[in-house]
């Protein structure tokens, strides 16, 4: 339809409202043409009107929910604006709208698990991810979507359970999951337990540089700093053609945790590797004037 056509044309001009005029002209011909409805949805959220954009992709919701073969394309662009808008009810209430519809989708109830996290209802993304575990037991990807949920809402023993359920069902693979616990424990700042899961990590498999390298962090974290830098030496060594990008994370990690000594020795071992690299010139810099400003402050401070 040529209509359509130089509808097309004209949104990708980004001439919004003349787009809009032509499909809302077809509209009135076609007022359940899907295709037609869909192009002004994103027209009209590419020109700021997102409430009526909006309107219409529930509008296209329904009808995707009343058929057996469930399309998505409308829920899949509801719940990107509802994200890209931080707005968890909505999103909440589009995703149970459509586990209502099609109660057995894995790929719906995952979606309506994360929004709940994503809200902070812990307990119900659990529960949500319980039904996924119980549609396919054999898959480890679900047993570790359930390990996350449980460890957000503080089931920490639980979640390890999880995730050493999916390495049961994929043992070829058990310091990848060992690892997706260990980057949880780390976040959260648990560092024991992030070095404990990490060690294992490393038993498995020793040659891959990034367990050495997060085992490092959480060392530091612990304020075990020697042993965070054989880490990162270790992790270096085995693949010295990036000797600079290793040690430019290791001052990272040092300046985060304000080690800024540390930090900057770190940074010159990265530029020795790399003598050019502009990066960390400007992070040596900074670790150069955080460390100033500390030592300014001590001579400053008044004795207690």
């Amino acid at each position: 339809m040529k209509t359509i056509d130089n509808a097309d044309q004209l949104l990708r001009e980004g001439k919004y409202r003349e787009a809009i005029e032509l499909l809302e002209e077809v509209r009135q011909i076609h007022p359940e043409e899907e295709s037609v409805l869909l192009m002004l949805a994103w027209a009209y959220y590419d020109s700021g009107a997102k409430e009526k954009a909006v309107s219409f992709l529930e509008h296209l919701l329904q009808r995707e929910l009343e058929r057996k073969v469930f399309t998505g394309f409308a829920f899949d662009e509801l719940v990107r604006i509802h994200k890209q808008d931080k707005n968890f009810p909505k999103l909440i209430e589009t995703c149970t709208r459509a586990v209502a519809a099609q109660p057995d989708d894995a790929n719906l109830l995952i979606e309506l698990g994360r929004a709940y996290l994503l809200a902070g209802k812990t307990q119900e993304s659990c529960d949500i991810f319980e039904k996924v575990v119980h549609l396919d037991s054999d898959n480890p990807a679900f047993y570790c979507l359930l390990g996350e949920a449980l460890f957000v809402a503080g089931h920490t023993d639980e979640s390890e359970s999880a995730y050493r359920r999916a390495a049961a069902i994929d043992p070829e693979q058990l310091d990848r999951y060992y690892f997706k616990l260990a980057d949880l424990f780390a976040k959260k700042g648990i560092y024991e337990e992030a070095q404990r899961l990490l060690k294992k990590c490393i038993k498995i498999n020793p040659v891959t540089p990034v367990y050495h390298c997060c085992l490092g962090d959480a060392l530091i974290g612990l304020g075990k700093i020697q042993e965070a830098l054989d880490e990162y030496k270790t992790a270096a060594s085995s693949d010295g053609a990036n000797l600079g990008a290793y040690y430019n994370r290791l001052g990272n990690s040092l300046t985060r945790a304000n080690y800024h000594h540390e930090a900057m020795l770190a940074f010159r071992t990265a530029l020795k590797a790399e003598p050019d690299n502009p990066v960390y010139h400007r992070h040596l810099a900074r670790s150069h004037q955080a460390l100033a400003e500390v030592i300014e402050k001590a001579e400053i401070s008044p004795p207690e």
